[in-house]
C-alpha cells in the first residue's frame, strides 16, 4: 500500500470514529437487559465496586463492611480484609468514601449505619424519629491499623459524593443534613486542615423547600484550576444548582448552575489534565420529554423530573463552561444513576452507576464502566448555552 493510501485510510479511521463518538443513539446491540453502552466505552473487569483510592506503591486501595483491602491487578484480585469500623453499608452507594492524603494518611469519611433510623409525619409533613450520622476514622501506616474514629455530623444526613484533599492540603467533604419546620434537606461542608483528626463545618447552603425529597441535597465537590471549590448541588429545579467557595470553609456565591438535571445527583472529579468531569442524569433523555411528578405528597413541594433512564459525561476547562453531554449508558425502562467517577491512571475513568436496574428498582443489573478522557474530548467541543 502506498503512502496516500495509508494516509487515506487513517483519515477515514479517524473521522469513522469522531462520528461514533458524536453519535447520539449507540450502534452496539443491546444487551440481554436491553441496556446499550457507549462504543468508546468497554465493561470494567472488576470484583468491587468502590470506593477506590491509589496507594503510594500503585496498588488499588478500598473499603467495606469487612475491612481495608489491595489489589494489584486493577480491582480484579483482592488481599484479605483487615477490620476498619462498623457502621458501613456497602449496599448503599453514595455512602462513604476513602482518601490518600498528601501525608499518606487514610481517611474513611462514612454514613453510620448503626442505629439508623427514618420516620416521616405524613399530618405534619414533617420528619420524625430519623439518624444517619456522619464519622470518620483514618489510618496513619497504610492501612494496617486505624484510630480517631469519631462523628463530625450527628442528626439525619443521607447520601454524599465525594471526599477531596485541596491543592492548600485542606480536606473537603460535602455533606447533606435533614431539617424541620419545614422538613427539607440542607448542605455544607466539613474540612480539616490536620489529616482528618479534627473536623470543622462550613456554612448552610438552604435553598427552602418541603419534603424528604426537596431543599439542597446530595452535594459533589471539586477544586477549580485557580484553587476555588465549586460545589453542584441537586435539586428539584431542573438544573444543578452551584456554590463556590475560597476555602471550603465559607459558600457565599451561590447560584443555578448552566447543567440541566433531573432530580438526581451527579459526580464531579478534579482529573490529573486539570479539567474537570462530571458524570449525571440530564433532565431529559436525548429522545423526549420527561414528564414532572410528584411521587409522593412527601417528597417536594413541586414536581420534578425524575429522569434516570441515561447517564452522561461531560468536560469543563474552568468548572463554569461544559462541553456538550454525551450519553454514555441507557437503560430504557429502568435506571442508571448515583454515579462514582474514579480516575486510576491519567486520562482513564472507571464509572459506577451506585442505582442500576433493569426495570425503575427491580432486577439489580450492575454497570461498571471504562472510558478515556480524550476519546470524549474529541466527541465534545460544544458548549452548554
Amino acid at each position: 500500500m502506498n503512502k496516500a493510501a495509508i494516509r487515506s485510510s487513517i483519515t477515514s479511521f479517524i473521522l469513522l470514529a469522531g462520528l461514533l463518538l458524536s453519535l447520539p443513539e449507540f450502534s452496539l446491540p443491546r444487551d440481554e437487559s436491553g441496556r446499550r453502552v457507549h462504543p468508546a466505552c468497554k465493561l470494567l473487569e472488576i470484583t468491587r465496586p468502590g470506593p477506590f483510592v491509589l496507594m503510594a506503591d500503585g496498588s488499588l486501595a478500598m473499603v467495606d463492611d469487612r475491612g481495608f483491602c489491595l489489589s494489584r491487578d486493577r480491582g480484579k484480585t483482592w488481599t484479605e480484609p483487615v477490620f476498619v469500623c462498623r457502621g458501613l453499608n456497602p449496599a448503599e452507594p453514595a455512602s462513604y468514601y476513602l482518601l490518600r492524603t498528601k501525608s499518606n494518611v487514610l481517611i474513611l469519611v462514612y454514613l453510620n449505619f448503626e442505629g439508623k433510623k427514618f420516620s416521616w409525619d405524613t399530618e405534619k409533613n414533617e420528619p420524625g424519629d430519623c439518624r444517619l450520622e456522619v464519622w470518620s476514622i483514618r489510618s496513619l501506616d497504610g492501612g494496617r491499623t486505624w484510630v480517631d474514629n469519631q462523628r463530625i455530623l450527628e442528626g439525619y444526613n443521607p447520601n454524599f459524593f465525594g471526599l477531596i484533599q485541596t491543592s492548600s492540603g485542606r480536606v473537603v467533604v460535602p455533606l447533606q443534613h435533614l431539617v424541620s419546620d419545614p422538613g427539607r434537606l440542607v448542605v455544607c461542608s466539613f474540612y480539616s486542615d490536620d489529616d482528618g483528626k479534627s473536623w470543622r463545618r462550613s456554612n448552610w447552603i438552604d435553598l427552602g423547600g418541603h419534603g424528604h425529597h426537596d431543599g439542597a441535597f446530595e452535594p459533589t465537590v471539586a477544586e477549580l484550576p485557580d484553587g476555588r471549590l465549586l460545589m453542584l448541588i441537586r435539586t428539584g429545579f431542573d438544573r444543578f444548582w452551584q456554590a463556590i467557595s475560597d476555602d471550603g470553609k465559607y459558600w457565599r456565591t451561590i447560584q443555578p448552575s448552566s447543567i440541566e438535571a433531573s432530580s438526581s445527583p451527579g459526580y464531579l472529579v478534579r482529573l490529573r489534565s486539570g479539567r474537570l468531569v462530571l458524570v449525571w442524569n440530564r433532565l431529559n433523555p436525548e429522545d423526549r420529554l420527561w414528564p414532572k411528578t410528584r411521587p409522593t405528597p412527601f417528597h417536594s413541594e413541586l414536581p420534578a423530573s425524575w429522569h434516570r433512564e441515561e447517564l452522561s459525561i461531560a468536560f469543563s476547562d474552568d468548572g463554569f463552561h461544559w462541553s456538550e453531554p454525551v450519553v454514555i449508558a441507557k437503560q430504557p425502562g429502568g435506571q442508571l444513576s448515583y454515579p462514582y467517577v474514579f480516575e486510576p491512571e491519567p486520562g482513564v475513568l472507571w464509572v459506577v452507576a451506585g442505582f442500576a436496574f433493569k426495570k425503575s428498582w427491580e432486577d439489580p443489573w450492575p454497570l461498571r464502566l471504562e472510558l478515556r478522557e480524550k476519546d470524549f474530548i474529541v466527541a465534545s467541543k460544544r458548549k452548554i448555552k
